[in-house]
């Protein structure tokens, strides 16, 4: 079993760098956020907590986790996005992939360009391709239409500055320092995602090899 782990903050391009992996290397995403905000459809103290920008409690995680790891064959290479976020989880997880080929890659980006990520995202309903109003070559050739499905694009709950800004704290509080804990572990690597993406993916491709 092999597996991606990316270690990222909000918005920091999780969603372009697994759906390269998975189209070249055939890899299966695992996405916590995709999980909960389909939970939150039914969950409203949950869809509350996502809204807010703070994290989802290390249970709920951990459960999810167990579960999605355990449909997965043996022979499936796979990306795990959105977890883990904290230590206790990556600690979980290091016991879950004992003996498991995996790279943690972290994405590193300037805090500006995350905003702009985040205020300028749209995502479409049908597909999840996501696309970036605020960036040339990210915008639909249709405004606020999808590409591929022709239907009208969603903004995300928690894609605000001020959502962003609690998922930013956070994210520096709890996920950061797990680049120490993985470095100690020799699993890490860093992704400069300041280059251009066709430069960043070329060296996503050479890190994965």
């Amino acid at each position: 079993m092999r597996a991606c782990i990316f270690l990222a903050p909000p918005a920091a391009g999780k969603g372009t760098y697994s759906n390269y992996l998975i189209k070249k290397y055939g890899y299966q995403q695992f996405s916590t956020g995709d999980i909960l905000r389909k939970r939150a459809e039914n969950d409203k103290e949950l869809e509350r907590v996502l809204a807010s920008g703070k994290f989802v409690d290390d249970e709920t995680i951990i459960e999810i986790l167990s579960d999605e790891l355990q449909k997965l064959s043996d022979d499936t290479p796979f990306i795990l996005d959105g977890v883990p976020r904290t230590l206790h989880q990556a600690q979980i997880l290091s016991q879950m992939l004992e003996g498991k080929d995996y790279q943690v890659i972290y994405l590193d980006i300037e805090e500006e360009t995350l905003k702009k990520r985040v205020v300028g995202r749209r995502i479409c309903p049908k597909c999840h391709r996501s696309y970036n109003v605020l960036f040339d070559g990210f915008r639909p050739k249709v405004e606020n239409i999808c590409d591929d499905c022709g239907i009208a694009l969603e903004t995300r709950k928690d894609d605000n500055l001020e959502s962003f800004q609690i998922r930013l704290d956070e994210f520096m509080k709890n996920t950061y320092p797990l680049k120490e804990y993985y470095d100690n572990l020799g699993k890490l690597y860093v992704l400069d995602t300041n280059l251009s993406q066709e430069e960043s993916l070329h060296e996503l491709g050479e890190i994965l090899k």
